[in-house]
């Protein structure tokens, strides 16, 4: 963080400092939320769990070097007490961005978001120096922090943007108000919680109506490939800009292809200039992701050469999402294990089946979660998907959803051994690692909360002989 005395932050937030004997001290190091974290300089935030309360380890985070603690009490070390901590965090955050002076890129989608934060971070990193969302913390808590962790070099702040209820959106946007805004998708995620898609699209919206106007320097990036984003754009003053594979985006794709190991490549037009783009990251789905990234980057003055080199380049920063692993035996695991909603689960197994062409392929899928009403509609889809795209066997993990998954791919034909329903991680484990052969490839994904992830590790470990299980 840019280097606040405990005195100013105490006014910027509204607190009251308890047991600081000189409150010029500044705050030198990062805001951080995590005991484990702190390093010397910090500003530590106790933020009062279900399980841990962080103030509890206040004296523990002192001794390690903390300057003071952001406390809803006194908790005798020193610290500024405040009435509640996460409104004093955004409200921290807010001035240090106004201060930086740096240049703000927000986006937000039903699906992609992470993948395309982490390619718009490494394409800017080449420009300038860049900060940006650490994996997917992208809520009221985890956005501040990442701006809390810009410094007076940074010139990009790159922040995703996560919501489950209209208003969320506009109500980081006003901790951040960002000058660049990215709309991905709107798909199906979370759409037991909205109740549709054009909920999901109302809510996905307040990013671009936060914008500032053309003429300030306000920019929306839209989707022109996806009708709801594209209708997003009579909701803003910001400059609009399209991207995708309409002959009407701005920044587009032509001759679009996978190579042999299911690697995308394509021709990369923007309004200065086209170039040839071959990806490290594996699925189609990329193609987009990648487009809106060199629409920021191209927005924010960069050549379509440049772009295009950087994004041949980048590689996956988060961990779970397309990971690619090669056993020593010939084995292929993709763990994208970290979270899965409809859109995510069809990308994932058509990179599985281009991945695959020549080999025997396996997914490996648990439950889809906060679907509501469409929850067995859509496992059902996602099981008939993988049976149409040849994908050889189907190990549904878990319980109902996973029994839906199977359904689907039993109703479009897949008998016999080629679909499993089993019960928890480790039956799958154990099925795989008795019958994976040499030169198999194996995906694995589901929603954050089954846990998938174990198996994956599992495989992994398995190919190096240590046998790691999920118990």
């Amino acid at each position: 963080m840019i280097a606040l005395s405990l005195a100013e932050i105490a006014a910027v937030v509204g607190g009251q400092t308890h047991d600081i004997p000189d409150p010029s001290v500044q705050v030198t190091g990062p805001v951080v939320r995590d005991s484990r974290e702190v390093v010397p300089g910090s500003l530590f935030a106790a933020f009062v769990g279900e399980r841990v309360d962080g103030h509890d380890f206040a004296a523990r985070v002192v001794e390690a070097g903390a300057v003071a603690v952001l406390a809803s009490r006194p908790v005798g070390v020193p610290a500024i007490v405040v009435e509640d901590v996460q409104t004093a965090l955004g409200a921290l955050a807010r001035h240090v961005v106004r201060r930086l002076g740096a240049t703000l890129v927000a986006l937000t989608g039903s699906a992609g978001k992470t993948s395309t934060k982490d390619l718009i971070a490494q394409v800017l990193r080449r420009k300038a120096p860049t900060v940006f969302t650490p994996g997917s913390l992208n809520n009221e808590i985890g956005l501040p922090l990442t701006a809390l962790s810009a410094t007076e070099e940074t010139r990009f702040l790159v922040l995703e943007m996560g919501a489950r209820g209209i208003g969320h959106i506009r109500y980081l946007t006003g901790l951040t108000p960002p000058s660049v805004g990215l709309v991905l998708n709107v798909g199906t995620a979370h759409i037991g919680e909205f109740g549709g898609r054009e909920q999901i699209a109302e809510a996905k919206g307040e990013l671009v109506e936060a914008l500032p106007r053309a003429e300030d320097g306000g920019v929306a990036i839209l989707n022109a490939d996806d009708p709801l984003v594209r209708a997003m754009a009579p909701r803003t003053k910001a400059k609009v800009v399209l991207f995708g594979e309409s002959a009407e985006a701005d920044v587009r794709a032509e001759n679009v292809r996978l190579t042999d190991s299911g690697q995308p490549a394509f021709r990369l037009h923007t309004p200065s200039g086209a170039s040839d783009v071959t990806m490290r990251l594996y699925g189609e789905h990329h193609v987009s992701n990648a487009l809106a990234a060199a629409a920021v980057a191209h927005e924010l003055g960069m050549s379509a050469e440049e772009i295009a080199l950087a994004l041949s380049e980048a590689g996956s920063l988060s961990r779970w999402r397309m990971e690619v692993t090669e056993r020593p035996d010939g084995v292929t695991i993709v763990n994208d294990a970290y979270n899965a909603n409809p859109e995510s689960m069809r990308a994932a197994l058509r990179a599985l089946a281009a991945m695959g062409k020549g080999r025997r392929t396996w997914a490996v899928l648990g439950k889809m979660a906060e679907l509501g009403d469409e929850a067995l509609a859509e496992h059902d889809a996602v099981g008939r998907l993988a049976v149409r795209l040849n994908v050889s066997k189907l190990v549904a993990v878990g319980g109902i959803e996973a029994s839906w998954l199977q359904l689907g791919a039993y109703n479009e034909g897949s008998w016999g051994e080629e679909s499993v329903h089993v019960s928890d991680a480790q039956a799958a484990i154990d099925l795989l690692r008795s019958e994976l052969r040499p030169g198999d490839v194996v995906l694995v994904k589901a929603s954050r909360s089954v846990g998938l992830e174990s198996v994956a590790q599992a495989l992994v470990e398995a190919g190096t002989g240590r046998g790691v299980d999920a118990r």
